[in-house]
């Protein structure tokens, strides 16, 4: 039996649809500096269960001893780790289109021109809401949002929960924070040309240890134009980079011994807060998904039972996680005119 002209059309829409969801997450990580970065160093991780859990090795086992002869070993019974705890997080977003719209645009190139339109608005509104999420403290929507970058690495790093751990009771679980205005006094008190760099070698000196250090800082408007401003003479943008060649504009730092990636995040409609800058180990963070929600075609079209259309969701569903806060920091300016 032929299929009816509608029938038909969801079919098309479907299949559009399975045809581009194999390419959301590259969509939307080539569209945040932090997620692409997390990408390319296979930090997206798949998880099980009701919950995302992250092990955390939290202490030293505090048994070694120098010794000689028949000197005692020290054989110390700790224990050593604990458990991180995330609830995952869902969205999705609707692509839509009525059955009289369908109908009236029936030749093909004009319904594939409606089609595209559609898929293009959604998979734009999944990357906005993406990135606003990644800039959040994860209250929104009643709290069913993605835990974003103000609750991972917030100004006020020493109340509050997060996974499930009391960062006021435990020190190890605080990321750093530092402010312009008044961590370092005899450089300056706020950011400018002249003491944007002297700042951040003094934060990288601090926050570093071996080989591990931030290796992605993310700025916002104000701090990126003072640190182009101090490097302008020697500055070489990253265009031969995998961030240059996807459009980001990405400058390199070098200083207290490290390197690490640049990025502008202000701009029209950024989501980062101004006068800011964030300092992320990208190793220890990660983006935990859903195998079935990897932002992705969620089911089949469906049709609602009152109402003559077609909806297909595309959706996601996990959590940013963090493992070590040790190597995370926020650097703001609280005062920019002080």
């Amino acid at each position: 039996m032929p299929l009816t002209s509608v029938e038909k059309n969801q079919e098309i829409l479907s299949l559009a649809l399975e045809d581009r969801s194999s390419g959301y997450q590259d969509l939307v990580s080539n569209s945040c500096a932090l997620l692409h970065v997390l990408q390319s160093k296979g930090k997206f991780k798949e998880y099980s269960g009701p919950r995302i859990r992250e092990r955390l090795l939290y202490t030293k086992t505090g048994s070694a001893v120098w010794y000689n002869g028949f000197g005692f070993l020290n054989p110390v019974p700790t224990e050593l780790f604990n458990d991180a705890e995330y609830t995952p997080k869902m969205v999705a977003v609707a692509v839509t289109l009525a059955n009289e719209d369908i109908l009236n645009n029936e030749g093909e190139n004009q319904l594939l021109d409606m089609m595209e339109s559609h898929i293009a608005a959604a998979e734009s509104e999944l990357e906005d809401e993406v990135d606003i999420s990644l800039h959040g403290n994860g209250t929104r929507f009643g709290g069913r949002e993605l835990g974003g970058l103000q609750l991972a690495v917030p100004t006020v790093n020493n109340s509050g929960t997060y996974a499930g751990i009391d960062r006021s009771a435990n020190a190890i679980w605080r990321t750093s924070v530092f402010d312009a205005n008044s961590f370092a006094t005899d450089i300056g008190t706020q950011v400018t040309a002249v003491t944007v760099r002297p700042m951040l070698n003094r934060i990288m000196t601090q926050r570093a240890r071996g080989k591990k250090a931030a290796d992605l800082l993310l700025m916002s408007a104000e701090h990126y134009a003072a640190y182009d401003a101090a490097t302008v003479a020697i500055q070489r943008i990253n265009d031969v980079s995998a961030l240059g060649k996807l459009g980001f504009t990405s400058l390199k730092y070098y200083g207290a011994g490290r390197t690490a990636d640049i990025v502008l995040e202000g701009g029209i409609g950024s989501n980062m807060p101004a006068n800011t800058t964030y300092g992320l180990d990208t190793d220890n963070l990660w983006m935990r998904y859903h195998p079935e929600r990897n932002f992705n075609k969620i089911g089949k079209a469906m049709v609602p039972i009152n109402q003559d259309a077609v909806v297909q969701y595309i959706g996601f569903m996990g959590e940013l996680t963090l493992t070590n806060p040790l190597f995370q920091w926020k650097f703001y300016d609280s005062n920019p005119a002080a």
